[in-house]
C-alpha cells in the first residue's frame, strides 16, 4: 500500500455573522506564522480552533488543516467546508488558543453522534475512526476560558472529501437475512475485492466498519479466514433465542492506496434454542440436547478404518430428505468392494465434502456396537427422521472419542469453534477482539456511530 504525501500547510476559512475571517496561506508551511496570527485574532473575537482530517492516519495523509475563529456573543453557526480529500485519518478538532473544550458533540447528517475522545488537558477531540466520505457532520462545541467571558458556544458545519470514481469494496453477510438459525451459525462476510494480509491498515479499517450488536449482550471478533472472507464468532456459542444484527459502515470508508467502501445490505437474523447432538464414538451413540436438557440418546455408527469420521465440533450446513450417495465422490472406484451408489433419507449435512448424519436401515445390526460406515453418522430410519425434524442450520454436531482427523476450521464446513478464543482472536486485525460493554464487536466498538 503506497503512502500519499502533500505539502502540509494551513487553510483558511470564514465563519459565519459575528465571525471574523482568518487568512493563513492556504499552501504555506510556516505553522508559526499561523499561530501568531490565530493568537491575534483570538484577542479580538476570542477562540481559535483547527479541523485536521489527517489525525492516526498511519502516515496515509497529510493534507491541510482548516482554521475557524469563534467568536460574539450568541451561537454561531459557520458557513459550511470540506476538507481535503487527502485527509483519510480520523478527524481532530484542537483548541489552538488559551481555554478548553468543555464539551464537543459531533454528529453525522442523521444526526448520529460520532464516536470520539478528548486529550487529557481537553484541548482535543479525535474521532474514534476516519469519517466516511463525502458525508455532512456538524460540531457543537463549548469553549471554556475564552476572554471576555465564558463559555462561548458554536457550531461547525464540514464535509469529508468525496468518493472518487472507481470500483469501491463492499461485503454480503451470511446467513440468509431474516432467518433463524441454531446457535453454532458463524456470521460471514464476503468482501468484493482482496484485501491482503500486508495491508493492515486496510483490514483495520474493514473490520472498524464491519458492526455486529447482539441481544443479550456477547463477546465475539471477526477473524480473516482469507483476503476476501471473514468470520464473526462470539466467544463461545451464541445466546439462545438472541437478535443478531450486523451493519456495513464500509460505505465512503478511505481504506488506503486508493480504496473506498461501498453500500452493502445490512442483515439481521435470530437463533433458536441450543441444540447440541454429541457423538460418543467410542460408545457408538448420540445423545441430543436442547438448552442442556438430554431428549433422546440414539444408536449409531460411525466411520470404519480408512474412512473415520471428522472429530470435533461441526455445525449443521443443511438437511436434504432425499440424496444420492456415491462411492466416487470420496475417491471409491466403481466396482471396487467398498464402492456404494444408495438413495439416502433424512439426511443432515455437516461437511461440504460430503459428510452427513442419516438414515442406514442396511446397518441396523451394527448400529450401537460397530463402525461400519463410510464417514457418515448412520442410524435407524426413525432416529433419523426425528434428528432430521428436531435440528436446523446452524445447530451444533459434537463428534468426541473418536479415531478420525479432526474437523478443520474452515475449507470443509464451520469448524470455527475448533480455535481457540486467543486463536481466533490472531485472526483479527485490530486484535482487540472482545465487545464492549454495550454488546457491539470491537470493530464496531470503534466505529464512527454509536
Amino acid at each position: 500500500m503506497t503512502s500519499r504525501r502533500s505539502a502540509r500547510g494551513w487553510g483558511a476559512l470564514s465563519l459565519a455573522v459575528g465571525a471574523v475571517l482568518v487568512s493563513t496561506a492556504a499552501q504555506s508551511p510556516d505553522r508559526d506564522a499561523a499561530r501568531e496570527r490565530w493568537g491575534a485574532a483570538s484577542q479580538v473575537v476570542g477562540a481559535v480552533v483547527s479541523v485536521d482530517g489527517c489525525a492516526a492516519a498511519d502516515g496515509l495523509c497529510s493534507a491541510p488543516p482548516h482554521a475557524v475563529v469563534l467568536g460574539g456573543d450568541r451561537v454561531l453557526t459557520g458557513r459550511p467546508f470540506t476538507l481535503d480529500p487527502e485527509a483519510s485519518g480520523p478527524v481532530e478538532l484542537v483548541l489552538r488558543t488559551p481555554g478548553v473544550l468543555a464539551d464537543v458533540n459531533v454528529t453525522d447528517q442523521r444526526g448520529r453522534r460520532i464516536a470520539g475522545a478528548q486529550s487529557a488537558d481537553r484541548t482535543r477531540w479525535t474521532s474514534a475512526a476516519p469519517l466516511p466520505a463525502g458525508a455532512r457532520y456538524a460540531a457543537r462545541l463549548v469553549v471554556d476560558g475564552v476572554r471576555p467571558g465564558s463559555p462561548r458556544r458554536a457550531r461547525l458545519d464540514f464535509r469529508t472529501g468525496p468518493v472518487p470514481a472507481g470500483e469501491r469494496l463492499t461485503a454480503t453477510f451470511g446467513p440468509e437475512d431474516g432467518g433463524t438459525y441454531g446457535v453454532g451459525r458463524p456470521v460471514t462476510a464476503e468482501l468484493s475485492l482482496p484485501v491482503p494480509e500486508d495491508a493492515p491498515y486496510a483490514r483495520r479499517a474493514v473490520e472498524r466498519a464491519l458492526d455486529v450488536r447482539v441481544e443479550p449482550h456477547v463477546e465475539g471478533a471477526w477473524h480473516w479466514v482469507d483476503d476476501r472472507t471473514l468470520h464473526y464468532r462470539p466467544r463461545t456459542y451464541w445466546p439462545a433465542r438472541a437478535t443478531v444484527r450486523v451493519h456495513s459502515g464500509l460505505d465512503g470508508a478511505r481504506l488506503g492506496g486508493g480504496l473506498y467502501g461501498g453500500p452493502s445490505r445490512p442483515l439481521t437474523f435470530t437463533t433458536g434454542p441450543r441444540i447440541e447432538a454429541v457423538t460418543d464414538v467410542s460408545a457408538h451413540e448420540m445423545t441430543v440436547f436442547r438448552d442442556g436438557e438430554l431428549l433422546r440418546a440414539l444408536p449409531v455408527t460411525t466411520g470404519k478404518a480408512g474412512y473415520r469420521t471428522r472429530s470435533g465440533i461441526k455445525v449443521v450446513l443443511g438437511k436434504e430428505p432425499l440424496v444420492r450417495m456415491r462411492g466416487d465422490s470420496i475417491g471409491i472406484t466403481r466396482g471396487a468392494k467398498d464402492f456404494y451408489d444408495l438413495k439416502v433419507r433424512w439426511a443432515t449435512r455437516v461437511t461440504w465434502s460430503g459428510e452427513y448424519l442419516h438414515a442406514a436401515p442396511w446397518s441396523l445390526d451394527a448400529q450401537g456396537s460397530e463402525d461400519v460406515s463410510h464417514g457418515c453418522t448412520g442410524m435407524s430410519t426413525e432416529d433419523a427422521a426425528w434428528l432430521f425434524s428436531t435440528v436446523r442450520e446452524g445447530d451444533l454436531v459434537r463428534v468426541v472419542h473418536g479415531y478420525g482427523q479432526p474437523m478443520t476450521p474452515f475449507d470443509n464446513g464451520f469448524g470455527d469453534w475448533n480455535l481457540g478464543w486467543p486463536e481466533w482472536l490472531r485472526g483479527s486485525a485490530l486484535a482487540a477482539g472482545a465487545t464492549g460493554p454495550d454488546g457491539r464487536s470491537a470493530a464496531g466498538a470503534l466505529s464512527p456511530t454509536l
